[in-house]
């Protein structure tokens, strides 16, 4: 059966579940035959790929530590992850990956080998140092032939057996919009009691097709893109990237998708950008989202049914066909979802649920269900995660999926996970009729020098409304009134002033923009404005503005 599609060559090339099993064991035997040992740490620094699979369950099978590094992370940040992690093999995807890696290898005692998954147009390189991901393979099959197909099987037998579910697997650091990243321990037990959870869920079925597109190197992707659908028998397809996401949801029609919300917030901006020259197309466009809405809570009467029944096939099919036209949900994470935004979709007939999750719970927590999506929430506790509010409206989290603490930081252990076992998570929620609703984080709330607090997500959710606005981050701390910083096409300052006003309206009299600083570059990954999962950096958006602010 195929597990994974790929492409390769300019053609989708698959993979059988059989393949991919020698491929691991091969990759598995290279390790031991460099020496690897039971409790040893490895990185993997590349993008999302079958290769970054490949390496993360050889190590596994090896009774070893996996540690992803973000492929956008500069040398100096691999230098930091491979040496607070005591990793001894480092997976690298390409000469890019491997550039930053030779350029500190010198300060990385410890590292005993760099293996490379692309090897093209790579030459001349000390063996005794980088290898690529071929040879390592050649080295497994190699010791299999010298020890014999059953003594090799039963030495990786034993390795796996010596491994207890409370052992470390996963060594994930936490991007972080400041700071030194922390290491959060993630056991064997943490990251499979939270994929039994998610699977209690329902959600997801062996005949489905994911699409991976987020980095593996965050929990949300690795649990719910790779760890997930290997646990049911389900299949992937790896994207090759943002930039080709529209032609690989075409070629591949997944069923199934794990995505952040910015992904869908570019794509309805595409939608009313197409909608915005003919005013009846729109008219249909919103009496297709209004009503599919109403229809979708069960609150519409036969008539109205028929009616949406006909409009998704005449407005809806067309737009969700660019998706592939197969998606049955798309599960959003990874950063605040805009309720209007995920009402859209469901309108339009594509159930997009709202999940919450920290790396430090290995990482979900909670999700919206098919047959109770309140986008306005992140949905009820997963069973098995208990959930209550500190003084304060903090949320807390308890259950098997929470890790044992922070790698070599007991401190920020102590502060994180209290005598109980609850996961302190920085963020200020509500527990509506069993759901929970996140305020924001409790550092990001906007004390006003006038006293008035404001959290302001739902603020931004709201300016972002206008289309003129691409991003949007409030600054207001200790400050009289309220700056938005936002990157916009359109340079005047007073227009930009208005339209943001405009979309703010509900919300109290004090609660106005008085001043924009506009910027039309967009904040990135690549700039340093934006976290791997596309959550903004406050911190060093207000540090780079600050002079305007």
């Amino acid at each position: 059966k195929t597990l994974f599609r790929q492409k390769k060559y300019g053609l989708w090339q698959t993979l059988s579940w059989n393949e991919v099993g020698a491929i691991v064991r091969e990759a598995g035997m290279g390790l031991l035959e460099l020496g690897f040992e039971v409790g040893e740490t490895t990185s993997i620094l590349g993008n999302t790929r079958q290769e970054w699979l490949f390496s993360d369950l050889a190590v596994l099978s090896c009774g070893g530590i996996s540690s992803g590094i973000y492929p956008t992370d500069a040398a100096s940040q691999v230098e930091y992850l491979i040496q607070d992690s005591n990793s001894v093999v480092l997976f690298v995807e390409d000469d890019e990956q491997l550039d930053k890696a030779l350029e500190v290898r010198e300060r990385l005692p410890r590292l005993r080998k760099i293996v490379v998954w692309d090897m093209e147009g790579l030459r001349d390189l000390d063996e005794s140092q980088v290898i690529s991901f071929d040879r390592l393979r050649a080295l497994g099959r190699e010791r299999l032939e010298r020890l014999g197909a059953g003594a090799a099987d039963a030495e990786w037998r034993t390795r796996v057996a010596a491994r207890r579910p409370e052992d470390l697997a996963n060594l994930i650091y936490t991007s972080g919009t400041t700071g030194k990243p922390k290491g959060a321990m993630l056991s064997h037990r943490n990251i499979r009691s939270n994929v039994e959870m998610c699977i209690a869920t329902g959600m997801a079925r062996p005949d489905d097709r994911f699409l991976s597109i987020l980095p593996l190197s965050h929990m949300f992707e690795r649990t719910g893109g790779y760890y997930l659908p290997l646990s049911i028998g389900a299949q992937v397809a790896f994207s090759r990237g943002v930039m080709h996401l529209a032609d690989d949801l075409l070629s591949q029609a997944p069923t199934v998708m794990f995505a952040v919300p910015r992904i869908f917030e570019k794509f309805a901006v595409r939608i009313h950008e197409a909608l915005a020259g003919s005013p009846r197309k729109r008219r249909l466009f919103e009496t297709c989202v209004a009503r599919g809405w109403t229809v979708e809570q069960g609150r519409a009467r036969l008539r109205d049914r028929l009616l949406v029944r006909a409009l998704r096939r005449l407005v809806a099919k067309p737009i969700l066909a660019r998706l592939g036209g197969r998606l049955r949900l798309v599960v959003v994470g990874g950063a605040a979802l805009d309720p209007a935004l995920a009402r859209t979709f469901i309108g339009l007939g594509l159930p997009m649920l709202q999940g919450y999750g920290m790396t430090e719970a290995a990482p979900v927590i909670s999700v919206n269900r098919l047959a109770d999506n309140v986008p306005d929430t992140v949905g009820r506790p997963l069973d098995g995660v208990e959930v209550r509010l500190a003084e304060g409206g903090e949320l807390l989290v308890r259950g098997e999926n929470v890790m044992s603490g922070y790698w070599r930081n007991p401190e920020a252990t102590r502060a994180a996970v209290d005598a109980e076992g609850w996961l302190h998570t920085g963020d200020l929620a509500e527990i509506r009729d069993g759901r929970i609703a996140i305020r924001g984080r409790a550092k990001d709330i906007l004390v006003l020098s006038n006293g008035e607090k404001l959290p302001p997500q739902d603020v931004e959710f709201a300016i972002l409304h206008d289309p003129v606005f691409e991003q949007a981050m409030l600054v207001g701390e200790g400050r009289p009134y309220v700056v938005l910083l936002a990157v916009s096409q359109e340079a005047d300052e007073r227009t930009l002033v208005r339209r943001a006003n405009e979309q703010l309206k509900a919300f109290p009299r004090w609660m106005r923009v008085r001043r924009v600083v506009a910027t039309n570059e967009p904040w990135s990954v690549e700039n340093g404005m934006l976290t791997p999962t596309l959550k903004l950096k406050r911190p060093m958006l207000v540090a780079r503005y600050r002079e305007r602010i």
